[in-house]
């Protein structure tokens, strides 16, 4: 089945190894495909220049700790951030959501009130639910609107005085919604709380600037930034930083330690406990020099692109419903009558398409689009319109296999 093509794509496939052979690869969203410059920047750090950061005096740690902390200082300049020293490293997102749980959170007691959304992600719903167990607090969930978004008006409506913090994905990893983060951070503002936003599946397509947005936390994971696994990023404001105590301890992150007393690091060491992940911090920073070269609006528009043209192609398909907006941004849910998402996703891996099939670690938002499971495709900068083609023609077979039409 032919797609046509519109507006100027991208063609970097040649870029990932990962992609080598006829592989039309459509799990972006889960985690992306790294190109090899991110492959070369760790291979580096693995071998030739290997060193540990923030401790040796001798040549090569001091050029690795330099290294480590420039990288610091390219994820500040590419969300936006005031300083380098408001960017914590951490393991991905959900780590960076426990952080502030489990830190920040501590100040709440019983009364005060979380409010997210239907559409969260289990790491912006879960941190929440184990604080509100050992503190008392209440989680209030905003609604979403009938093509589903984050039901921005519900959700301020639903603010309150018991407010202390609203956390809420910039971009739905299930529907692909893009929420306004100005316009409700302006609102929860006014109500005297906090805001966090889940940047995961922002931050590979979006130009970000933290400031801009008004967000006070915002967290994304490198590896689905084209860079490594194990690493991500928690910024915050100064300030909210340097109210917060620690929450793990160990080295790095102290000023002195006696049997009596420990005094600890400013922020960002304060939440670094222990060494950090060296190569994933050069490979995260790699993989934004990366994007940066190819252009976050580059990106998005070749996204936008092979979205409408995928939800135009499937649109033909009677059987099939999709989910979320029109205008999502690079990905796209969808369920088949009387097929379960599996069975889609086994049969369209045997025609080299990769889908993901299941809940999506959404299943709050499983109950309320009233399904038990979808299936996804999400396109990354190196997705191509033939990828967009095999996906349809694997979807027809899918629908004669069943009989559906």
């Amino acid at each position: 089945m032919s797609v046509t093509t519109a507006s100027p794509l991208l063609d970097l496939k040649g870029d990932f190894p990962g992609l080598a052979g006829d592989w039309a690869y459509l799990d972006t969203a889960a985690t992306s495909q790294k190109p090899q410059a991110v492959l070369d920047a760790i291979a580096r750090v693995y071998g030739p220049d290997y060193a540990t950061v923030h401790r040796g005096v001798y040549e090569r740690s001091a050029t690795m700790t330099l290294r480590f902390e420039e990288a610091r200082a390219t994820v500040a300049r590419f969300i936006g951030a005031a300083s380098p020293d408001e960017v914590v490293f951490v393991r991905g997102a959900t780590e960076g959501i426990n952080l502030v749980a489990q830190s920040w959170g501590q100040r709440l007691k019983a009364g005060d009130r979380i409010l997210l959304s239907a559409l969260e992600h289990h790491s912006n719903i879960v941190p929440w639910q184990l604080l509100r167990d050992r503190t008392g607090i209440e989680i209030d969930v905003a609604p979403l609107t009938a093509d589903g978004r984050i039901d921005e008006d519900a959700l301020i409506a639903l603010l309150r005085p018991e407010t202390r913090l609203v956390s809420i994905a910039h971009v739905s990893n299930v529907l692909g919604g893009v929420a306004d983060v100005r316009r409700i951070a302006n609102a929860v503002h006014a109500a005297g709380a906090l805001l966090m936003v889940d940047g995961c599946q922002a931050a590979p397509r979006l130009a970000l600037d933290v400031k801009a947005l008004g967000a006070d936390f915002y967290v994304f994971s490198g590896h689905k930034l084209y860079g490594p696994t194990g690493i991500g990023v928690l910024w915050a404001r100064r300030d909210i930083l340097e109210s917060m105590p620690p929450w793990q301890g160990g080295g790095a992150m102290i000023e002195t330690v006696t049997f009596e007393k420990t005094t600890y690091s400013p922020p960002p060491g304060r939440f670094e406990a222990g060494t950090p992940h060296i190569e994933g911090v050069i490979g995260l920073a790699a993989a934004i020099d990366y994007v940066e070269s190819v252009g976050l609006s580059r990106i998005h528009a070749h996204e936008a692109a092979l979205v409408r043209q995928a939800r135009d192609a499937l649109s033909t398909i009677n059987s099939l419903t999709l989910h979320g907006p029109a205008d999502s941004a690079g990905i796209l849910s969808f369920t088949m009558q009387g097929v379960h998402p599996h069975d889609i996703g086994t049969i369209l891996d045997e025609t080299g398409v990769a889908i993901r099939a299941g809940h999506h670690c959404a299943q709050p938002l499983m109950a309320t689009l009233r399904v038990p499971a979808t299936a996804r495709a999400s396109f990354g900068l190196y997705s191509s319109p033939r990828d967009v083609e095999r996906l349809v023609d694997g979807l027809a077979r899918v629908s004669r296999i069943f009989g559906v039409k």
